[in-house]
């Protein structure tokens, strides 16, 4: 085999085989781990404000690539469409304590930006929030901007509102919410969250489901959705094009089957019907990017589409998630977390954790063109 390709999975090489017309692709590092002050930078999100500025969020963690310890939550700026990017602002650094999982949503009426996050104390790791034998727990905080994220309110906590007390851990999205645009719930912002919960009948008695969080009031107050359930975790959101307002939930799966699981809701993001699985859309138990890209009129997802965390992948629908076409691989490589934005009318822009021995080692933006269906 050729040096070249030496490393690549199958599943990669084969999808790099297939005869198609190659989407353009252009990419620019925005995060590099080592620099500036972090060892790693991770869990991307990204959104454009109500003025075309793109935002990039992600966690600057301080001392090594660890889910716990002091994580600084940070933002960079671009006003070219994501090809070069502003320096990084810190949003939230509460020490040593651990501020991430960045979930921005645009209230479209009113330009208001939200971005929900969450905080635990940086002793606490994730096994022992879930064990209960942690000093802390996880909160879910909410800061907003109404000058397009130049500054951003001091965090407000709203952990009572967002998570269920009988609920050990908890992650808002990461990636992006949305605000409906048609049907009853019209203005609605939701967004995509997950938690644990005892569960006596899962492996050491803890389960895993996702949910939402919804508000009709731009924002002043928060409701939770009833959870999806069981073995769920990370998930984005999106809206169908069926004008009614019914919202897609597509879902992390701890189920074994190295595919994503999906639920929609036909009120909002308040109930979701039964879990079912997305064969089409493999994954090797990771999180993922959903978004709905309307002068296109289809749905675009990015992950690292193989049973391991290589190969970010983007594709697309044009019926609603029934059917999906590989539009292009970003990185043949590792590769993990990712949240895409539509750009303009013929561009979506992703945002992407990839590296050349472990995904970790970049966050890069890739503006990528869309194909004629």
């Amino acid at each position: 085999m050729n040096r070249l390709l030496r490393g690549i999975p199958l599943l990669a090489l084969l999808t790099l085989a297939l005869p198609s017309r190659a989407a353009v692709v252009e990419q620019a590092d925005v995060y590099v781990s080592g620099r500036d002050g972090y060892h790693t930078y991770r869990i991307p999100a990204v959104i454009r404000a109500a003025n075309g500025d793109l935002l990039a969020f992600c966690e600057g963690r301080r001392e090594s690539g660890s889910d716990t310890g002091d994580i600084d939550l940070l933002q960079k700026r671009s006003t070219d469409g994501g090809k070069t990017w502003g320096p990084a602002q810190v949003v939230w650094d509460d020490g040593a304590n651990t501020c991430g999982n960045p979930c921005p949503v645009l209230d479209e009426s009113t330009g208001t930006l939200f971005l929900l996050t969450t905080h635990n104390l940086g002793q606490d790791h994730e096994r022992e929030i879930v064990t209960r034998s942690s000093v802390g727990t996880r909160t879910v905080w909410l800061l907003s901007s109404k000058d397009h994220g130049v500054t951003w309110t001091k965090p407000i906590d709203i952990t009572d509102a967002a998570k269920d007390p009988s609920w050990t851990w908890y992650a808002t999205g990461p990636g992006v919410g949305i605000q409906i645009k048609s049907g009853p719930h019209a203005g609605r912002l939701v967004i995509p969250c997950d938690h644990n919960y005892a569960a006596p009948a899962e492996p050491k008695g803890n389960g895993s489901g996702s949910h939402a969080l919804y508000s009709d009031d731009h924002g002043r107050t928060w409701r939770r959705s009833e959870p999806i359930r069981p073995r769920l975790n990370e998930c984005q959101v999106a809206e169908l094009f069926d004008g009614r307002g019914t919202l897609l939930m597509n879902m992390r799966s701890n189920r074994g089957r190295h595919c994503r699981a999906e639920a929609t809701s036909a009120d909002g993001g308040q109930s979701w019907t039964p879990v079912k699985d997305a064969p089409a859309l493999v994954e090797p138990v990771c999180q993922a990017s959903l978004v709905r890209h309307d002068a296109a009129r289809r749905l675009v997802f990015s992950n690292p589409a193989d049973t391991k965390r290589v190969n970010m992948t983007v594709q697309t629908s044009s019926d609603d998630g029934q059917n999906w076409r590989r539009l292009a691989v970003l990185h043949p490589g590792p590769s993990a977390y990712s949240c895409l934005v539509p750009l303009d009318e013929t561009t979506v822009g992703c945002l992407y954790e990839r590296g050349e021995k472990k995904p970790y080692e970049r966050i890069t933006f890739a503006r990528v063109r869309l194909r004629p269906e």
